[in-house]
């Protein structure tokens, strides 16, 4: 991405892809009909030529006197027709011949010089013994496939613009969509305090005599509970910290949060904890480690809105493989099979306006800060969902 960043951005939004498309398609075409006429040219050239050689032939093969000579002096004509640069000296370094110069005869011995030096820059001149040395440039239909290659080359750098533009605008687009996950995400994890800070408001405005040790505990957990959301949008962007953490004790404070706070009446949701006390212990980030496990169990409480149904969260160490697994099932309607392989990218989600980044943020949290993985699995007989988020036991 530094690499994008660098390049002028403002250009290449005043060229925009328009432009950019139309300056192609022009150099496309243009390279093709200048391909077209320099292979025309070259059969012509080699019609002439073949037919030259018949003539020399012929002329060689011709008893007569002078059929030879009026052949070579066809063949010379045929060179200057071709439009080989060409120029002959003697072995004193006088110029004896000269063919398809770029001035009249009136040029001064200087220019001439200057003109055969060039020459012999562009190839290596010919010793011929009894002629002298032969020095020549390069045929026409080269410079016209010098121009070709120009035309290509600025077809192709007018395609690599278009390519840059396109990649400025995915990353663009995509950096856009991320800003807004993130911005809905921030209100998603302050949501459920302040919905719960509300609904004590109305409790106390309900029962005005309430005694406020009863509410202390829960406005307490609420106010903690966006403390730790303010924690965990700071670690963004910075190193994750390694220290010991009791993957019990991160369970039983995320059910402790979730359990008073979930529907007991109409379809209601019962939440429940299976854990050997507060291990066993990983090494990373407490606050990043709950946020992971905080974003399953919503997502399973989520899945059991409007229906209800039980959440279990089991904590155990591994098997003797070094891993310690956090488990999270629900009763709920499952994961449909079509979304199950992709359930972890951004941007997939099954919720009605999500923005499918919660699950995306678990794993990046367990697998890449944490070296851990986030397995999911359809439930027993294809009912809910079972998530298992495995950490390395320190």
């Amino acid at each position: 991405m530094s690499a994008l960043t660098a390049l002028p951005s403002g250009a290449l939004r005043r060229a925009g892809p328009p432009a950019l498309i139309a300056a192609a398609l022009l150099f496309g075409v243009l390279s093709v009909g200048y391909a077209w006429i320099v292979a025309s040219h070259l059969r012509n050239d080699a019609r002439e030529t073949s037919r030259l050689l018949g003539h020399v032939f012929a002329g060689l093969n011709d008893p007569r006197e002078g059929a030879a000579a009026d052949a070579l002096l066809a063949l010379a004509e045929e060179v200057r027709h071709l439009g080989i640069p060409l120029a002959v000296t003697d072995t004193a370094g006088r110029i004896t011949a000269l063919d398809n110069e770029p001035f009249d005869g009136s040029a001064s011995a200087a220019t001439r010089r200057a003109w055969i030096a060039e020459l012999d820059r562009i190839h290596p001149p010919l010793i011929q013994p009894g002629v002298g040395t032969i020095h020549y440039g390069a045929l026409p239909a080269a410079r016209a496939f010098t121009g070709l290659a120009v035309l290509q080359g600025a077809m192709f750098l007018c395609l690599v613009l278009l390519a840059v533009w396109a990649m400025r605008e995915r990353v663009s687009a995509a950096r856009d969509r991320l800003w807004v996950a993130m911005a809905r995400e921030s209100a998603h994890q302050l949501g459920t305090p302040l919905m719960s800070l509300t609904g004590w408001i109305d409790y106390l405005r309900e029962n005005p005599g309430t005694p406020g040790s009863e509410l202390v505990v829960h406005l307490e957990a609420d106010a903690e509970r966006l403390q730790r959301v303010a924690k965990r949008f700071e670690r963004i962007g910075r190193p994750s910290r390694r220290e010991p953490v009791g993957l019990g004790t991160v369970a039983e404070r995320v059910v402790t949060y979730f359990r008073p706070r979930l529907p007991t009446l109409a379809h209601a949701v019962t939440i429940t904890l299976t854990s050997p006390g507060a291990g066993p212990t990983a090494t990373g980030d407490p606050v990043l480690i709950e946020w992971a496990l905080e974003v399953i169990v919503k997502n399973a409480v989520d899945a059991l809105s409007g229906r209800g149904g039980r959440i279990e969260v089991d904590v155990e160490a591994g098997g003797g493989d070094g891993m310690a697994r956090v488990t999270v099932r629900d009763d709920g309607p499952g994961v449909a099979p079509d979304m199950q392989h992709q359930l972890f990218e951004p941007g997939v989600s099954s919720k009605t306006g999500g923005w499918g980044l919660g699950l995306a943020l678990a794993r990046r949290i367990v697998e890449q800060q944490h070296g851990g993985r986030v397995v999911f699995r359809p439930g027993e007989q294809g009912r809910g969902s079972v998530f298992v988020l495995e950490f390395p036991l320190s």
